[in-house]
């Protein structure tokens, strides 16, 4: 895979684009304002990520998640934007999928969380904030980071829309259009059955993972 990819996402409330690295300090402010009017309760920005142990491109997701949120809806949410192909098992590490959010939660806690346990993805969440009143949602999708700047490996001039789930172990191998129809004619694995979509999702190359069904359209190829 391409390294140093930069990653930026939009703010749900105002519409500024900022890096990966700032956009969470940014929607706290947002949220600390959401205090003063809202109905009481708890509810908390949750920053998941792809695990960096094992190399992971830079996704993320910036999640207003509401206390009475059970971790069952946060991994069908999870499944629905990032993961679901197959209808694999998950674990939060520790943590029941009946337990609320608020019993979980708290401002520094950090979860591992597993989506198949054979082509394992994994993923971190953070909670990076915590807040005295109801999200207006279970969960509300806050930032995501836009599809990422990956360009063709063989010709360098033209985004990346296909991979071959074969070859991307052992080289770079994410192809445009033109350049996959070449990929084609001497990897019979790639003709056959490993051409994937490329999508904007950590789960991306594995198993039978073709995309989510929300916030699909920032789910495609990055456009420049």
């Amino acid at each position: 895979m391409q390294e140093k990819i930069k990653s930026e996402g939009k703010c749900l409330f105002c519409g500024k684009t900022f890096a990966k690295a700032g956009i969470n300090r940014h929607l706290d402010t947002h949220l600390k304002e959401k205090t003063a009017g809202g109905n009481s309760g708890t509810s908390f920005l949750v920053k998941v990520e792809a695990d960096k142990r094992y190399g992971a491109l830079p996704y993320f997701l910036s999640l207003w998640v509401d206390g009475e949120t059970t971790m069952k809806t946060i991994d069908k949410f999870l499944r629905d934007i990032w993961l679901e192909c197959c209808g694999h098992l998950s674990e939060f590490e520790g943590v029941a999928m009946t337990k609320k959010a608020g019993n979980v939660f708290a401002k520094g806690v950090r979860i591992d969380y597993e989506y198949d346990f054979g082509s394992t993805t994994l993923l971190t969440l953070e909670v990076m904030g915590e807040y005295p009143v109801k999200a207006e949602e279970k969960i509300v999708l806050l930032s995501r980071n836009e599809p990422l700047q990956m360009m063709c490996t063989d010709c360098g001039k033209a985004p990346a829309t296909q991979l071959c789930s074969i070859c991307m172990y052992e080289e770079n191998a994410m192809f445009c259009d033109k350049c996959a129809e070449k990929h084609a004619n001497k990897c019979e694995d790639f003709a056959d059955y490993a051409s994937m979509t490329v999508v904007n999702s950590p789960r991306m190359g594995t198993c039978a993972y073709t995309g989510g069904i929300i916030d699909t359209e920032r789910d495609g190829v990055y456009r420049p």
